[in-house]
């Protein structure tokens, strides 16, 4: 059964459960990729969540584009690349996937499951190969071998996760859009529940059935044989908020947490809204009902002083969180990964602990 996000919820959003990002000294980009922008972070993931090595190597990715002076443009060129952690700093490793022919034109964000000696990237491909520019969204996955020391073979050719829609989805597939009020068929994030042993995709969607244009939602897709098949949302934010970015879901300690992103700005405007933030719901089955997080479902935001510091929150099994610096105290877009923080879990409770150990 779906679970809402409902507008009395958003009305009970205590801040003072929900962490502040802590201040930090200005963040460099990955080493070989200063004249880069670097944006929406996730890890190389075991099928528990936690987060793997490639032998013992700690290999993340990053949506990426060249830094032309506009970070408007960096949507509509992005591709994903390797960035290694070491400590504190990251290490450009350059594009994931080799040069091939595709039906979309670029990818957005998703996650990568290393799992059997096989790494396998659930990503978005984003627009056509036919009109650049668009915003059409669907969700695509690749795989490659992996050897034991964590060296990566030849990928497959990158094919589509999802072949046909529901009556609960809408379509992500208008050309024309801007950021914030597109409809949504994207970040595909892989999840075993731990229960049943079965797979899912959750992902960032919009719903089919609603009289409001704020309608976000998060989905969601069973493995079925070789394919994926799509079942009811898990949230749905209908006349709430048009947006539940980079939604995921994490087990830990006998529940089930579900985390999203979302900004102030695509709340629905008759409502007062939440802040930019990381939010979450949690349950005790995938199914549900899921109930807000710290009351509202606040878990994370930036300080009062700097609300645009970081965005794209995304948090592993061990409770580590990613994101990437947006606009620090106004002075525009950074462009680079954020400080790694530390999440605790408490039943519906979920807490910043601090930065993560390097």
């Amino acid at each position: 059964m779906t679970s809402a996000w409902t507008r009395a919820q958003v009305a009970a959003i205590d801040g003072g459960l929900a962490g502040t990002v802590p201040k930090f000294e200005p963040r460099r980009r990955p080493v070989g990729g200063e004249g880069r922008y670097y944006w929406d972070m996730w890890p190389i993931q075991h099928a528990d969540g936690t987060v793997a090595k490639l032998g013992t190597r700690e290999w993340w990715m990053a949506l990426s584009a060249t830094d032309r002076g506009d970070p408007g443009r960096r949507h509509f060129e992005a591709e994903i690349r390797w960035i290694e952690r070491q400590g504190d700093a990251w290490r450009d490793r350059g594009a994931v996937l080799p040069p091939h022919a595709a039906p979309y034109e670029r990818e957005w964000a998703g996650s990568a499951l290393l799992d059997r000696g096989r790494l396998t990237l659930f990503f978005t491909g984003a627009g056509t190969s036919e009109r650049p520019g668009g915003y059409q969204q669907r969700l695509f996955e690749a795989s490659a071998p992996v050897s034991a020391d964590g060296t990566i073979g030849q990928w497959d050719r990158p094919c589509p996760s999802i072949t046909a829609l529901t009556d609960d989805y809408c379509a992500a597939d208008a050309h024309d859009g801007e950021p914030g009020r597109i409809k949504a068929f994207r970040d595909p994030a892989f999840f075993r529940d731990p229960a049943t042993g079965e797979d899912y995709l959750v992902f960032t969607a919009s719903l089919a059935a609603t009289q409001s244009a704020y309608n976000g939602a998060v989905g969601l897709a069973r493995r079925e044989g070789e394919g994926w098949a799509l079942l009811p949302p898990l949230v749905h934010a209908d006349g709430v908020n048009n947006e539940l970015e980079r939604a995921h879901v994490v087990a830990h300690g006998g529940f089930y947490y579900l985390f999203w992103v979302t900004q102030r700005a695509t709340f629905s405007p008759d409502l007062t809204p939440g802040p930019t933030g990381l939010y979450g719901m949690v349950a005790t089955s995938l199914a549900g009902p899921w109930t807000p997080l710290n009351h509202g479902g606040l878990v994370l935001t930036n300080p009062a002083t700097d609300p645009g510091l970081t965005y794209s929150w995304f948090v592993t099994r061990e409770g580590i969180v990613s994101s990437f610096v947006d606009d620090v105290a106004g002075h525009g877009f950074g462009g680079c990964p954020a400080p790694l923080l530390q999440l605790t879990f408490d039943g519906e409770t979920v807490r910043l602990a601090g930065t993560a150990a390097a």
